[in-house]
């Protein structure tokens, strides 16, 4: 059954019932380039939404979902919280940032892979702002997630309150963020009288599902291209459509979605999780030597490709606008200046 869409006025509304920690630079610009679009051809339109310039440390996609989780984590009494992810990950940087902010306790427990573990990009400055780190073999996914949990009953056998990776809850949390993005992009296209016929993230997760959520919201037909930069060991639509529909319960809303309404792209995954493409090089250094932006290697420069391909394949026509959530992770650059810079 279909609802009637919201106005982005009202989806706000509803997101503030939740408890939140203000910890983001929002409204992030939403900024349009012209050289870039020129470059790659097809007659588009392209607009950067610049979540890169969230602030909290350094910026990125995880301050929004942050101002959420560590909302919950505040108001559920917390005084620790237990999180992990890979040697490099903008995820871990951000709660670890967000922690000091807020004057939790920060324990990292960071999946080795095939990352290096010196005190370079996001772990020096996980580092920085005081967060405590351990080293673990166990890979991320499922068998981090257990580890984790493990962690948070240790500290809670101690007589500590923590607030740790459980995905029922911290997933939709970190939807609702990026349902608030879309609401966010939804203004600033109007005030610019631009209709977006696509938005672009980088997700296999919270925030795609987030942006189909806020896209189903407002009542847009436009596609929301969710590139995912892994793979996961379950139906990643199916997933992203549980975890959109139970934040829209979150928000006591009753739109749900299907994952036949997820457009999640598992095709730019190559050559693997964490190793960057030719094609997010070639999308990197276009947009940095056109419009001044960086972008991660392996993160949104492969979304950002996703975008170029369907440009030169033709799926759009003249005058289409794009716009690419950039979601920001720009200090795992340089942890991996080898991986960034074209081949001699």
């Amino acid at each position: 059954m279909s609802h009637p869409p919201l106005t982005p006025a009202e989806l706000r509304a509803a997101v503030d019932k939740l408890p939140r920690a203000r910890l983001a630079h929002l409204p992030t610009p939403l900024e349009e380039v012209p050289r870039f679009a020129a470059k790659i051809g097809g007659g588009v339109r392209v607009f950067v939404k610049r979540d890169d310039c969230t602030g909290l440390l350094l910026g990125g996609n995880k301050a929004r979902h942050n101002e959420f989780l560590l909302g919950d984590a505040v108001d559920q009494g917390c005084d620790l919280v237990v999180w992990g992810a890979g040697v490099q990950s903008n995820n871990c940087r951000q709660t670890a940032a967000g922690c000091a902010k807020l004057g939790l306790e920060c324990r990292l427990y960071l999946s080795r892979a095939h990352h290096r573990t010196e005190p370079q990009g996001n772990l020096l400055l996980d580092y920085l702002v005081g967060a405590h780190v351990e080293f673990t073999d166990d890979a991320i996914g499922p068998e981090l997630n257990a580890l984790l949990a493990a962690k948070a009953d240790e500290f809670r056998a101690a007589g500590r309150t923590p607030y740790f990776w459980h995905p029922p809850r911290v997933v939709p949390l970190s939807s609702v963020s990026y349902a608030l993005c879309v609401a966010e992009i939804a203004e600033q296209l109007a005030a610019r009288g631009v209709t977006p016929d696509a938005l672009y993230v980088s997700s296999a997760g919270a925030t795609g599902a987030g942006v189909a959520l806020g896209k189903a919201l407002l009542g847009w037909d436009c596609k929301a291209r969710l590139i995912c930069p892994m793979h996961w060991p379950w139906h990643i639509p199916t997933r992203m459509a549980e975890d959109a529909n139970a934040a829209a319960a979150r928000l006591g809303l009753p739109h749900r979605l299907t994952a036949a309404d997820i457009d999640a792209d598992e095709s730019h995954v190559a050559p693997g999780y964490g190793h960057p493409s030719p094609g997010g090089r070639e999308a990197l250094k276009v947009l940095a030597t056109t419009e001044a932006i960086l972008l991660d290697h392996v993160y949104s420069a492969k979304a950002l490709a996703a975008l170029i391909a369907d440009v030169r394949a033709g799926k759009y026509r003249p005058g289409s606008a794009l716009v690419f959530i950039h979601t920001g992770g720009v200090p795992a650059i340089f942890a991996e200046p080898h991986a960034v810079l074209p081949e001699a």
